[in-house]
């Protein structure tokens, strides 16, 4: 078993900003999609009322896994 590979090792110390740049993006993709929404059609309204909804909820996930990675920084 020559080609055995070593994991690498679990570095955390970057989790914290890569989840906060994730939530920015996120929060300008939902404000992004809420300013064409003026130009879509109904169908298209719907769905990207949709796509939002479930971005906000998304962001909610983010925000706890951020106050447990923080957390997890302070042990």
């Amino acid at each position: 078993m020559a080609n055995r590979r070593k994991a690498k090792p679990d570095d955390r110390s970057d989790n914290v900003e890569k989840l906060q740049a994730t939530v920015k993006n996120t929060l300008e993709n939902i404000e992004a999609a809420q300013e064409t929404i003026a130009f879509s059609s109904p169908e298209e309204k719907a769905k990207i009322d949709a796509k939002n909804e479930r971005r906000k909820q998304a962001i909610l996930g983010l925000r706890e896994e951020i106050k447990d990675e923080a957390a997890h920084r302070e042990q």
